[in-house]
């Protein structure tokens, strides 16, 4: 099961998301739609058929979005965080060999098109969650254990 958290980021490029779906793409779409349908035969009509779909597949993403801002819980930064890797925590580890991984751990609504964000739900940050730095994180991997230590945690602050 998902975790339902989101950092304020990211409740706010979702709703800029939807209300950009609602109020911009959706009634250009919309008037497209009702142009080629003017048209007469939707069957071969290939702009009626296209924007029909597009249409369809911008109202399931505003149901989920309505759903998932309806559901999610915002997690603040707060100052007692400093220190220790909680949600929202910029951090980075080294391996032995001295090769470092840096990523933030968010919501699983935030990692899309993201490479440096990983879930809250992921094996990488249930392991890093409440380590300090110089403290070591082991996580199991398909090909062992891989050990790391963690060399700096911080946070985006809100303005």
């Amino acid at each position: 099961m998902k975790t339902k958290l989101i950092t304020r980021e990211g409740f706010n490029k979702l709703k800029a998301e939807l209300e950009h779906l609602w109020r911009k793409e959706r009634p250009k779409v919309t008037k497209i739609v009702a142009w080629a349908a003017s048209l007469g035969d939707r069957s071969e009509n290939a702009d009626y058929q296209y924007n029909k779909r597009r249409l369809r597949e911008i109202d399931r993403r505003v149901r989920f979005l309505r759903k998932t801002l309806e559901e999610i819980k915002i997690v603040e930064y707060h100052p007692q965080q400093e220190g220790s890797i909680y949600f929202g925590a910029w951090v980075e580890l080294e391996d032995l060999n001295g090769e470092s991984l840096k990523f933030r751990i968010v919501g699983s609504e935030e990692i899309y098109g993201n490479s440096d964000y990983i879930s809250i739900d992921s094996p990488m940050a249930r392991a890093c969650l409440q380590k300090k730095i110089n403290e070591d994180v082991s996580v199991s991997t398909p090909s062992g254990i891989k050990e790391w230590f963690v060399t700096s945690i911080t946070y985006t602050k809100p303005v």
